[in-house]
């Protein structure tokens, strides 16, 4: 019995030994652990290799986190959802140190911000405060997407399902097509219902920010270009003159015609539906302010619509780095539109047909670009057409131009 009680503590030491030698391997194992054939096979019927860039997408109410991927039309589709087990705090963004909440927000995750050796099995860190957390004063550190379950103030996931979600990050970022990735968390999925649901919260207004980022990738599936300027988010803006400050004011800014198009037109459409289910949940009937009686004839509900923008149509450098090479969607053919009275049809030679998703519309918007000028028709409904570029400005400082090149927020 002695005797084997020892050679069984040798055994022991050695392995112990060889551990210590070789522990870089031992524990980097899981992180070098491939994607599932199932996930390749998805990934591969949509168009998408294991380097194709990649974002996630984390909702708190839902208690999820999405995992989406740029397929060879150079927009994004969903790839696989997992369930977040476990997030500290409540909905609402993190204020400071200590106080256990999970952030909400925009967020950027370079190779640097992985970590193969997590006391939590595998992690990667969400860089919080990003710039606009830090225009607001907000404070706190390694904010994470981890392993074991877990959580302090990070998203915890089980084992198995953050090897995976580490996995998508390894391999998009050794694809050389992506410096980093984005990741948006929100408090829930951003839906008219779901704010005036919410809309007694003290974040309501941060929520409206987010809000917009949310739609903006719903309507382009491309993870829009976010910056930060008057301590608030903007998306898919380029300054005139001048550059991005996250304290400073806003310089004149402009976004591309086309998705100005759809962004304004899908406000219109939320800011409805948005007051018809407040009304609902109050019990009252619904009071419309002036000006926007003329949409009581759309339906409340989304309705199936065509194929959204493609990048190389709206927002060709957005998302990717330069080197990038996304061979554009062939063009969308929209369906039969009745032309309405006052829009404008440029020469064929000269104009190509652009088509947006717009949820909750009665038609597809189609937009067409040419040296002439910009037209849009929402079902039966015109935009002018303008000089070539659009230059209206929104209440959030949108004005319209082409988008160029432009490295997303830090």
């Amino acid at each position: 019995m002695r005797v084997r009680s020892a050679l069984t503590a040798l055994a022991l030491s050695a392995a112990v030994t060889l551990a210590s030698c070789q522990g870089s391997d031992v524990l980097n194992l899981a992180a070098e652990a491939p994607l599932p054939r199932d996930v390749i096979n998805i990934m591969s019927a949509k168009g998408m290799t294991k380097s194709s860039p990649i974002m996630m997408r984390i909702f708190k109410e839902e208690e999820v986190l999405e995992v989406w991927k740029q397929t060879d039309t150079g927009r994004y589709d969903l790839v696989k959802t997992y369930e977040i087990c476990a997030f500290s705090g409540d909905k609402g963004p993190k204020f400071q140190e200590g106080d256990r909440q999970s952030p909400e927000g925009f967020y950027f995750v370079n190779r640097n911000l992985l970590n193969p050796n997590s006391s939590y099995h595998l992690s990667f860190n969400l860089g919080f405060p990003n710039a606009f957390d830090q225009s607001h004063g907000r404070t706190g550190s390694f904010l994470m997407v981890h392993g074991d379950c877990s959580s302090r103030g990070c998203y915890a996931m089980t084992d198995e399902y953050i090897t995976e979600i580490y996995a998508f990050a390894r391999d998009a970022l050794r694809g050389g097509r992506q410096n980093e990735f984005q990741v948006q968390a929100f408090p829930f999925r951003m839906t008219p219902e779901n704010m005036a649901t919410h809309r007694d919260s003290p974040h309501f207004d941060y929520w409206k920010m987010l809000k917009s980022g949310y739609d903006h990738f719903e309507l382009t599936r491309t993870p829009p270009k976010v910056d930060v300027c008057e301590r608030k988010y903007i998306f898919n803006q380029i300054p005139e003159d001048g550059e991005f400050q996250a304290a400073a004011e806003c310089p004149q800014t402009t976004m591309p015609a086309p998705l100005a198009i759809a962004y304004n037109q899908l406000k219109q459409q939320h800011a409805l539906q948005f007051e018809r289910a407040v009304a609902r949940l109050e019990g009252r009937p619904l009071d419309l302010s002036e000006g926007m009686t003329g949409l009581l004839d759309l339906p409340p509900t989304p309705v199936p619509q065509p194929e959204p923008l493609t990048p190389a149509e709206v927002m060709p450098t957005v998302g990717q780095p330069p080197e990038a090479s996304v061979q554009p969607a062939p063009a969308v053919q929209p369906a039969a539109v009745q032309p309405a009275a006052t829009q404008t049809t440029p020469s064929s030679e000269q104009s190509t047909p652009l088509t947006a998703i717009t949820p909750g519309t009665a038609g597809p918007i189609i937009a067409t670009s040419s040296a002439s000028g910009i037209t849009a028709d929402v079902g039966t409904q015109a935009a002018p057409a303008s000089s070539g570029v659009a230059t209206a400005t929104s209440t959030d400082t949108e004005t319209l131009m082409p988008l160029p090149a432009s490295r997303p927020l830090q």
